[in-house]
């Protein structure tokens, strides 16, 4: 192993094939059957042999029965489902930890949570930690860590992204590798676009557009630590290693993206309540009191285009919860605008790149592209930042302009590989015919 690997954070084991259950799964489904009161032996048996199967791939002698009569007395005395399902971690940490010969460094000892389920940002207890382990390689279970009374609080899904974020900002690392199941972030959703390229370097804050609209090959929350330390981080593919990856850092390199834009990511499934009002602009709080309709509903809005007489406020669907209506029926009643509009079934397309700032005519490309293909823009909007350009469009009509985008800005290859090894031939042959000619004459 590298010996500049210090620290080894492990997720717990998932798919085998498709057709498999992630280990997080059947632990949450034992907890949900022991929860109700119902056998959940044949579950935990499948979690045990699963460690078994592990741990007998790299020939160690863990008793995994001992491991798993701890897990059930304690779920017998009441144990909370963070527990449980955060118990994949663990084992795997365990194993690893054994298999490799390094330090085994339990989450709860080392990430913090107070009273509230809140992450505490706490470098120097992590320190401590490790540092208690006198320089030895360790291996720390993600997902995890613990309150004050010692009970265990789990991150959302995915939260070993963030755990290792957070060691690596803790122990100022000098990169945060962290290892996936794809070679790298893609320009686009693989799903709707075939074959995408792999985005070479990213910043923190191009890629922070991307997963914000659906990107999610890295852990959304688990950026901001290494972001604030100014630590690269390289997604990297455990099952073919050699892979190049994407290297996220903080400022870009100029020169490296030869596309314009990093990628093109986007979300279906918003509604847009669009307000008229003559002589808006004159009317002080007039959008604080449709803000407040909003937070009284407890709706967050994703963007709110405007002009002089009219604001528009885009809500994913799921903050609406089926509220659309009712609450464009609440503005009309307590405002009197001259017209409140719902626009349901829009989806938001983002195009992120920070060279577009520097690059004229990239919004006119969008359009042209969108255009050739029949597709009408419903709402456009871009940020002070000019990082990226959000487009709205129909539902129906997401993934055609997914593909007209890509399409627009990447560059490809005229020639396949056989094409351009006839034409390496052809014209070194042409070379020839040339010197031949000169020497004729």
């Amino acid at each position: 192993m590298d010996s500049s690997r210090r620290y080894i954070v492990v997720s717990a084991p998932g798919k085998r094939s498709p057709f498999d259950v992630k280990v997080t799964d059947l632990l949450k489904e034992w907890y949900r059957l022991n929860s109700l009161g119902q056998s959940s032996e044949e579950i935990k048996n499948l979690v045990i042999d699963r460690f078994v199967e592990i741990a007998n791939g790299f020939s160690l002698k863990i008793n995994m029965n001992s491991e798993f009569d701890e897990i059930s007395n304690n779920m017998r005395l009441g144990a909370s489902e963070d527990y449980l399902v955060s118990r994949g971690e663990y084992l795997m940490a365990k194993i690893v930890a054994g298999a490799l010969g390094c330090e085994f460094l339990d989450a709860a000892d080392c990430i913090r949570f107070d009273k509230n389920g809140r992450h505490i940002k706490d470098d120097q207890h992590i320190r401590d930690a490790l540092e208690s382990l006198k320089g030895r390689r360790v291996v720390i279970p993600g997902f995890y860590g613990s309150k004050p009374d010692g009970t265990i609080k789990t991150f959302s899904r995915g939260g070993s992204d963030v755990t290792g974020a957070i060691i690596a900002r803790a122990t100022k690392a000098d990169l945060y590798e962290n290892w996936t199941d794809v070679s790298g972030i893609l320009m686009a959703d693989p799903r709707v676009v075939k074959d995408p390229q792999r985005i070479e370097v990213v910043t923190y804050q191009e890629l922070r557009e991307l997963t914000y609209m659906g990107a999610n090959v890295f852990h959304e929350e688990a950026m901001f630590p290494v972001w604030e330390a100014k630590i690269n981080t390289v997604i990297k593919n455990t099952n073919k290693p050699n892979d190049p990856g994407t290297l996220i850092v903080s400022e870009s390199p100029k020169g490296k993206n030869p596309n314009i834009i990093v990628g093109v990511a986007g979300r279906k499934d918003f509604s847009v309540i669009k307000v008229e009002k003559m002589l808006m602009n004159l009317q002080v709080g007039f959008v604080r009191q449709i803000c407040t309709i909003l937070e009284r509903k407890r709706i967050s809005f994703e963007h709110t285009p405007s002009g002089i007489d009219t604001w528009s406020v885009i809500i994913d669907d799921r903050q609406l919860r089926g509220q659309l209506e009712v609450v464009a029926s609440i503005i009309r009643n307590t405002m009197s605008p001259d017209l409140v509009v719902t626009i349901p079934n829009m989806a938001l397309i983002a195009v992120v790149g920070k060279e577009m700032v520097h690059t004229p005519g990239v919004a006119a490309k969008v359009f042209l592209a969108l255009a050739k293909k029949g597709i009408n823009i419903r709402m456009i909007s871009q940020g002070s930042s000019e990082i990226s350009i959000i487009i709205g469009v129909e539902n129906n009509d997401y993934e055609n302009a997914i593909r007209a985008i890509y399409g627009a800005f990447v560059v490809t290859s005229v020639f396949n590989p056989f094409a351009k090894g006839f034409l390496r031939k052809f014209l070194f042959k042409c070379s020839r015919l040339l010197g031949r000619l000169r020497r004729s004459k």
